[in-house]
């Protein structure tokens, strides 16, 4: 393994569903920069950054070619990087490998001809480089696909050697030339988490997350079922497979606590008297969240209740795992209610790191109900979440309130 645990980062998601429309994101970010670093953050995840046939970047072609961005241009992204590091936050890329759209039609007129976006051949492939069975594209002669179909664009052989040399040669310059310090995958589910492995070492980022998400198992009336350990498996299952230095994001404590704050705060305690989520059974590789670019912003595929935001933060900001905030809940959540909020999410990395709370923290649940959940991390914090404000004995008399909002407090120990 060629990182070790991380005890106190706090990932920043830079950037939302609508934010290549601005105009110059990452000069807006980089005036954001004090904010972030005064919030605690330690690492920032940033756009695609290459010609996209998306604004989003999420449908990429050109992959060197950083100044068609509808983020801005290289210069400004390395600018906003620099400005970063100067600040000691780290920049992780959005890695969008699976699928990538062509250039041009090949004889067939078929769009198949991808280019680079560099004066020499540097991933410039043709239709060889599809998987055989992306049968609207490819001519049949590359791999099988070894991972899920995409279907918006085609899906990449990532069994051929020159693909995973090539790529991994683009994902090595974006940290030498451009300084990204390490990736967010896109899509994993795209290929087999083998080549995730590849990937991870032939780059060696300083960080490097996976995004994995798969629906939970639900039962009658739409809700989640208590037991969602094959859910959180399959994250562990992809993390071991992909080499182990890998993390994912922890979508099983996403969709348990985005239930639970719904007047069911007993789901976050599993059989084992654990947190329910990856962070129940695997801590040091999952990355907790409230929402992002996708389940929330304006797709809002799976969002968190919108009025409970601050319990969610609550909970991840003081359990263990690398928890990551939302650009929306820390920037553009304008009302005066969610500006409280806001200003009290600042608080919570202050918290964490004074208490060395990281990724291996031991909690204690002390209360799982309806209405309350108490929890103390590493004897030397205890929160709690949910509407009931009488916790009899649960606290003693030798921690004090270090923040408090609506159906939140955390204490620390005198």
């Amino acid at each position: 393994m060629y990182f070790f645990s991380f005890f106190f980062f706090v990932i920043q998601n830079g950037f939302n569903w609508e934010s290549s429309n601005k105009g110059g994101w990452y000069n807006l970010l980089k005036n954001s920069i004090p904010n972030l670093a005064n919030a605690g953050i330690t690492h920032v995840w940033l756009p695609p950054p290459s010609q996209s046939i998306a604004p989003q970047g999420y449908m990429p072609g050109r992959l060197y070619d950083l100044d068609a961005s509808k983020y801005g241009s290289k210069d400004e992204l390395k600018s906003l990087i620099a400005a970063l590091h100067e600040k000691g936050i780290k920049a992780l890329a959005d890695i969008v490998i699976n699928h990538r759209t062509a250039e041009k039609q090949d004889g067939r007129g078929i769009w198949c001809i991808f280019e680079g976006g560099t004066p020499d051949g540097r991933l410039d492939w043709g239709p060889s480089f599809i998987c055989k069975d992306d049968t609207a594209y490819s001519d049949g002669t590359g791999n099988p696909d070894s991972g899920e179909d995409f279907g918006g664009a085609p899906d990449i052989d990532h069994v051929n050697p020159q693909v995973q040399k090539e790529l991994s040669e683009w994902m090595n310059w974006l940290k030498t030339e451009i300084g990204f310090d390490g990736w967010r995958f896109d899509f994993v589910k795209g290929y087999a988490s083998s080549i995730t492995k590849v990937y991870m070492e032939q780059t060696k980022p300083d960080f490097a997350v996976g995004e994995n998400w798969n629906s939970l198992s639900y039962g009658d009336g739409g809700k989640p079922n208590p037991n969602q350990d094959a859910h959180r498996n399959a994250l562990v299952d992809w993390i071991q497979a992909a080499g182990g230095a890998v993390t994912a994001f922890d979508f099983t404590t996403k969709g348990i606590l985005q239930a639970a704050v719904e007047g069911e705060l007993w789901r976050l305690k599993d059989s084992n008297g654990k947190p329910p989520g990856l962070i129940g059974i695997k801590p040091e590789n999952a990355v907790t969240f409230i929402d992002n670019h996708d389940t929330g912003s304006t797709q809002k595929l799976w969002p968190f209740p919108s009025d409970k935001v601050i319990q969610g933060y609550a909970y991840i900001l003081t359990h263990p795992g690398t928890p990551s905030i939302f650009y929306d809940h820390l920037f553009d959540w304008g009302l005066k209610d969610e500006i409280s909020k806001l200003t009290a999410i600042s608080t919570f990395p202050t918290i964490r790191s004074r208490n060395g709370i990281n990724t291996q923290s031991i909690v204690n649940i002390l209360a799982s109900d309806a209405d309350l959940y108490v929890a103390g991390i590493d004897d030397k914090i205890i929160m709690k979440i949910g509407p009931k404000t009488d916790l009899g004995s649960l606290v003693p008399s030798n921690f004090e309130v270090a923040a408090s909002g609506k159906d939140y407090t955390v204490w620390e120990k005198k």
